[in-house]
Order: C-alpha cells, then structure tokens, then sequence
C-alpha cells in the first residue's frame, strides 16, 4: 500500500467533527434563519447541548440562575457566543491531544486552533462580518490534515528539517516534497469527505497561501493572516512555526495597518483568560 493510499485509509477512519456543525454554519451563514432555527439543531444533539449547558452554567460565566434549555442559552449568551461554543465543544475531541510528529503537546494544537479562530472572527467582524462564522469554523478546523499526517512527519522528520534547514524551505513545503502531500491538502480532503462547503474546503486549502494569487480571496487571507498572527504570538507553533513563510503584503490586500494587527493582538491578549477558561471547561 503506497504513502497516499495509507493516508486515504487514515482519512476514512478519522472521527469526523459531528454533522451539527455543518448544520450550524449553514444556518448562521443563512440570512432568512433565526436564533429558534439555531436553537433547534442544536438542542437535538444530546452531547452537544450537555456540554453547552455545563459550559453556561460555569462560574466562568457567574450567571444568577442556570441555564436549562439551549433556548435559554441564546438568550442569555447571545447566537455568537452559542455558536462559538457548540463548534469548540464539536472539535475538541479530535484536535485536543499531542501531535509528536508537528512537535505539540496536548491540547497545543487546539489551543492554536481556538486561538486562530478568535483572531480570524476579530479580523472578519471589520472586513467581512456575514462571512464570521464560516471564517471561525475554517480558522479552528484549518490544520486537521495535521492529525493524518502526524505519524509520516515522525518517520519523515530528519528529511524535512534537512530541506529547510539546508534548502530554505518552509516546513508545509518540505512536507509536501517529502510525503508528496501537505496538511493543507489533506485537510482540504478530510473537509470534503465530511460534506463541508466548497467555500470552506477551498479556505481549508489555502490556508498557508501556497498560490500568493489567493491571497486576493478575503476569507483565505483573513485565516492566514490569523494564523500568522498565532505564530508572532507564540500560541502552539511547535516545529511549524520555526519554518514558515509570510506573506507581508495580505495585510495591505485587507488594508490593514500595523495599527490594526497590534490593536488585535492586544484585544486578544486582554481576553486570553476568558478563552482559558472557556478551554477548561469544555
């Protein structure tokens, strides 16, 4: 059985991330949809609505009185916030352990993912506000293709650190001349084998902008632009992020100003606790 042949196999046999978060992007997505809609998918989903409910009723949260209904829960916490929570608890249980191959301890690649998800909604809420949700969705699912690859970068460390460190490569280009795939691809894959929308499988894609061109596409640049921002802030890089290449001049493609991304990394920084302890008790 050859390499890709091995990673398709790994593909099918990957825990997906539950249908309701489809469901719930197509609905917020939806400007005919209402909260009620919102509240309906997700109350049918028992492990989702439980750890919603645990999740509301926290003391992070401090609320007077429990939340006892996913009805209740938007009402309270508002759809945004909901949502965010719904799809953390979705992909907690595939992201959240140690990826060895990409240097990660547990719960470093889903603290990068979350991380990237915030960053990317902040930016999209100025540049693209109706597209946030599909925005937060790709930036926290964007590495997934991490989580199939990881055993072959293990085998295939030493070659790839020779090529970047020899050859100047970034790591996702050394590990697509070495495997003869990347992450981004593989995740591309594992998104559309799981039904997601092609505008979520092309962002999953080209989320480290192997063709600058799409750095043109508002969505794409908004989720690398994220992602980079994770890197400057030291938030689960692991041994990608001694290796990576940006792409100075998205930040002028979404005229943005150095300004811009300090402003969003302070406001991140200010609310780093909250996304702490919304990670604990998920």
């Amino acid at each position: 059985m050859t390499a890709i042949q091995l990673l398709i196999k790994d593909i099918k046999n990957l825990r997906p991330v539950p249908a309701i978060a489809n469901q719930i992007i197509e609905l917020v997505d939806n400007p005919s949809a209402s909260m009620q809609d919102i509240a309906k998918v997700i109350q049918y989903d028992p492990a989702v609505t439980a750890n919603l409910l645990k999740t509301c009723n926290s003391a992070f949260f401090g609320l007077s009185n429990p939340v006892e209904s996913i009805k209740d829960a938007v009402a309270i916490l508002g759809i945004d916030q909901v949502v965010e929570i719904a799809l953390l608890n979705a992909s907690a249980k595939t992201l959240n352990r140690p990826w060895k191959g990409y240097g990660l301890h547990e719960g470093a690649m889903w603290k990068h993912a979350v991380s990237s998800a915030l960053i990317a909604k902040d930016i999209a809420r100025k540049i693209s506000p109706e597209s946030r949700h599909s925005i937060f969705t790709a930036a926290l699912l964007k590495d997934i293709g991490k989580t199939v690859l990881d055993k072959f970068i293990q085998i295939s460390s030493d070659k790839i650190q020779t090529l970047i460190e020899q050859s100047g490569y970034s790591f996702t280009e050394a590990e697509k001349k070495v495997i003869g795939t990347d992450h981004a691809e593989i995740g591309a894959m594992i998104a559309k084998i799981w039904k997601f929308s092609p505008k979520m499988v092309k962002i999953i894609r080209h989320h480290h902008l192997p063709d600058e061109t799409m750095g043109k596409n508002m969505d794409i640049a908004i989720v690398y632009l994220s992602d980079c921002i994770c890197m400057m802030m030291g938030l689960g890089i692991g041994v990608e992020g001694l290796a990576y290449r940006f792409h100075d001049k998205i930040i002028r493609e979404l005229s943005m100003t150095s300004n811009d991304i300090s402003t969003i990394i302070a406001d991140f920084t200010f609310n780093m606790q909250k996304v702490e302890a919304i990670l604990r008790v998920i």
